[in-house]
């Protein structure tokens, strides 16, 4: 079989089931379908792969030939992995398969210098990957408070709200120095590792975007693939690490 000319781009999920919650999984699984599919309208022979059903040796071989990785939101990271309190009363569902296949592919995308895109849970994965720490739960920090109640519908969680974005930055230049975002999260960066820089906060001082100093590495706390994002948020963002292909680009010239 011919291998298709087109970049390849591994869009990584937590897992592909969530029994034990079926809304939360409806709305994660709308925003990673969605995602999906602007990539591929973009050109990219894109592939989704959830690191928890999988695990760690073979996410990592079927991620290998990636041009582009986009790691996506879900579950809270276990405090395991940064130090965090590991009784925390307000602590989310953990999923130790995921967060170990995740962390070694950011890890590796952070090694080779591959294009990576980290969304909520994987803005999050980048700030560990690179020796930093979270925030267990905004209320206890004083931030603003993303995580409505609990049980509540993911719709209802989800809100609108500007981000500050750093002059200089690759976002800004993409998004605006203050974009309206949609984001929905109790965990928040606290501390980055000396690779990444803070490139955007909310208004509450919350970290909410991170850039690599050397690499084609961003993160975002919020969701450009939620249905209420501002138009044309996600392909904006995904031009940072997944820019349109010369297929599409090809396709349209000999339509012109």
């Amino acid at each position: 079989m011919t291998r298709s000319s087109a970049p390849r781009l591994a869009v990584v999920e937590v897992t592909r089931s969530r029994p034990h919650a079926p809304g939360y999984h409806a709305y994660v699984d709308g925003m990673n379908a969605r995602l999906l599919e602007a990539v591929r309208r973009r050109g990219w022979d894109a592939e989704r792969l959830a690191a928890g059903d999988l695990g760690r040796a073979t996410l990592l071989r079927l991620a290998d030939t990636a041009d582009a990785v986009v790691v996506m939101g879900g579950e809270d990271l276990s405090p395991a992995l940064w130090g965090g309190p590991a009784d925390h009363p307000h602590a989310g569902r953990h999923h130790a398969v995921a967060d170990e296949a995740q962390l070694a592919l950011v890890e590796r995308a952070l090694g080779r210098g591959t294009p990576l895109l980290g969304i909520c849970r994987g803005h999050q994965l980048l700030a560990v990957a690179t020796g930093g720490t979270l925030v267990p739960h905004l209320d206890d920090a004083g931030g603003e408070v993303r995580h409505r109640t609990a049980g509540a519908p993911p719709e209802r969680l989800m809100h609108r709200h500007p981000v500050d974005l750093v002059a200089g930055s690759r976002l800004r230049a993409a998004l605006g120095a203050r974009p309206g975002v949609q984001s929905a999260h109790h965990q928040a960066v606290d501390v980055v590792g000396p690779d990444l820089r803070v490139v955007g906060r909310a208004a509450d001082g919350v970290v909410e975007a991170v850039e690599h100093r050397g690499a084609p590495v961003v993160g975002v706390q919020w969701h450009p693939e939620d249905r209420h994002a501002p138009a044309g948020q996600l392909g904006a963002v995904l031009d940072l690490v997944a820019p349109r292909s010369a297929v599409v680009a090809g396709r349209s010239r000999l339509a012109a």
